[in-house]
């Protein structure tokens, strides 16, 4: 009889832990595809035309100097925010797209 019951409470305990192990895992998963998801990277693709502009908008955006901002709108393609939330890059895209730069979010 506490065979039987040692033999119950070890598969008990056996259950959990690896009931645990596979939930534990698919949770740290999820949390990191959240982490990522939760940043993204704002690239100058091409300048267009209005180069003073985008630079202007650039320099709003990142606050860097005159001679910084460019040159990375020079050096285009080029990474203009990096880490930053999405609504922010969703807001220097369209600024910039309206001044006549194309721009890609990763």
């Amino acid at each position: 009889m506490i065979k039987k019951m040692l033999l119950l409470s070890m598969m008990a305990i056996m259950m959990l832990s690896f009931a645990g192990c596979g939930q534990s895992d698919s949770e740290d998963v999820e949390l990191t595809e959240v982490e990522q998801s939760g940043s993204v990277d704002v690239e100058l693709t091409e300048v267009g035309d209005e180069t003073i502009k985008v630079i202007k908008i650039v320099r709003e955006a990142t606050g860097l100097g005159l001679k910084e901002a460019k040159n990375l709108v020079d050096g285009a393609p080029s990474i203009v925010l990096e880490d930053t939330s999405p609504e922010q890059a969703e807001e220097l895209k369209a600024s910039l797209e309206e001044a006549g730069a194309t721009v890609t979010i990763k």
